[in-house]
């Protein structure tokens, strides 16, 4: 039984006030039998759903009847279209229209107060059809397939069946079980490529381990301590725990946290360019000093 037909047979007694079971049948492609079974569906649901016989006679609603008022508080309402207003982030089959009628049906003409859209600005079409695959391959239980660069840079081959799609501190992730490594694990999406969805089905499984707690693929942690200047002032709070920051009387600010090891530590701290100073380890000071030389010899004018 779909949610969304029986969601569309109110909006259509409403707006009609009187049907056949035979137009239903005919509108959704389904049988009679099919239509008098969400009848009974929704009769049950205590929506009052009756047939009259005769000329003129078809499946009606009693009169003055409204679904708000029947089933769900202005609050619950509230609830229903903020939520599939976020649902429609992404992309979910059919849910824009499903959005239109049950706003329509709760006499909300302002149910677009709010957009969610979780791709960065300037996402291309690949990143999105990225989206997609794994959506459908989740949704489908496909195992897919595709090459990962893990945070140090390193990249391996990966057969995973997937189970989820998590959105946590502006990144999305895809979580499932490793066919290659045997374990669950949770892939930073922005660091896949080449999926490819191999044809061959799995039996979703759930467990514990995939839980919200995102935890990738473990890497060294090392403890620094920067010193940013007002200047990067609109960068902290973005991109560190505010329990690591620290404000100082000159409007710069002081950070401690542990971070993982990489290149691309060198090139994050490398962007804030003069707002930023490595106060500990003297070790990433050091390469730090390195690469700024490097930096420094690759611009020098040519002789």
């Amino acid at each position: 039984m779909q949610i969304s037909r029986l969601f569309e047979i109110v909006y259509i007694l409403l707006d009609k006030r009187t049907t056949t079971a035979k137009e239903l049948a005919e509108h959704f492609e389904v049988s009679t039998r099919t239509i008098f079974r969400d009848i009974d569906a929704l009769s049950s649901a205590g929506i009052p759903v009756y047939s009259r016989q005769g000329k003129g006679g078809g499946l009606s609603l009693l009169d003055n009847f409204v679904l708000n008022k029947s089933l769900l508080s202005e609050h619950e309402q509230n609830e229903i279209l903020i939520a599939l207003q976020s649902l429609t982030a992404t992309e979910y089959p059919d849910i824009k229209i499903v959005l239109s009628k049950l706003s329509s049906m709760f006499n909300k003409d302002k149910s677009n107060w709010i957009e969610v859209d979780f791709s960065p600005w300037g996402s291309n079409i690949s990143e999105k059809e990225k989206f997609n695959t794994l959506k459908s391959a989740i949704i489908n239980s496909w195992i897919i397939t595709f090459e990962y660069y893990n945070s140090s840079g390193v990249k391996s081959s990966r057969i995973v069946e997937p189970a989820k799609l998590t959105f946590k501190d502006k990144s999305w992730y895809l979580q499932g079980f490793c066919l290659t490594i045997k374990k669950y694990r949770t892939f930073k999406i922005n660091r896949i490529i080449g999926i490819q969805v191999t044809g061959d089905n799995f039996i979703q499984k759930f467990t514990d381990e995939l839980s919200i707690d995102i935890k990738e693929e473990p890497s060294m942690l090392i403890d620094i301590q920067l010193k940013i200047s007002s200047e990067g002032a609109y960068r902290v709070y973005d991109e560190f725990d505010e329990r690591d920051v620290v404000g100082c009387e000159d409007g710069s600010f002081m950070i401690a946290t542990s971070i993982p090891k990489g290149d691309w530590l060198y090139h994050y701290i490398l962007s804030f360019g003069t707002a930023i100073e490595v106060i500990e380890p003297e070790s990433l000071r050091n390469i730090i000093l390195v690469k700024l030389e490097t930096m420094i010899n690759n611009i020098k004018p040519k002789s």
